[in-house]
């Protein structure tokens, strides 16, 4: 039992330390992005993509939690028929779009700020995924 225990603790913890990679690279990638905007385009643009890369942090983090909600769920319930899942779990996943799509919608019509700068740093979750996938073929090869 100790060992089942032990086995689980560690595969929460593999795919975990990738997540939490995924994140703070989010925003390190982003925010470096945002200065070099910044100083090569305009403050706006680099507002934009700074934005953007926040946008693109926080979609993660609410799709984290509502995945694991999901998951802690159905562990809970297993076997019953009909599970029950909380509205909050439906809200915070679906949420998210709507965040990003009123903060868009802000940002450009209220403030100025260049659409395409704000999908740049929306994009930085991307470069962030990949930049953790080359890490974990080279870095790692002794996953299989």
């Amino acid at each position: 039992m100790k060992a089942m225990e032990t086995r689980e603790a560690q595969n929460d913890d593999v795919h975990a330390r990738p997540e939490r990679r995924i994140a703070w690279l989010t925003l390190l990638l982003g925010g470096v992005a945002a200065v070099g905007v910044a100083v090569s385009v305009s403050r706006r643009a680099g507002v934009g993509v700074l934005v953007g890369t926040l946008l693109a942090w926080v979609n993660l983090r609410w799709l984290q939690q509502a995945l694991d909600a999901l998951v802690h769920l159905a562990a809970a319930q297993a076997g019953n028929p009909h599970p029950r899942v909380s509205i909050w779990v439906y809200i915070k996943f679906f949420a998210r779009y709507v965040l990003i799509g009123l903060v868009l919608y802000v940002m450009v019509s209220r403030f100025g700020i260049p659409l395409l700068s704000l999908f740049g740093g929306l994009f930085a979750l991307g470069a962030a995924t990949m930049a953790e996938s080359i890490y974990e073929v080279f870095a790692r090869p002794d996953r299989g």
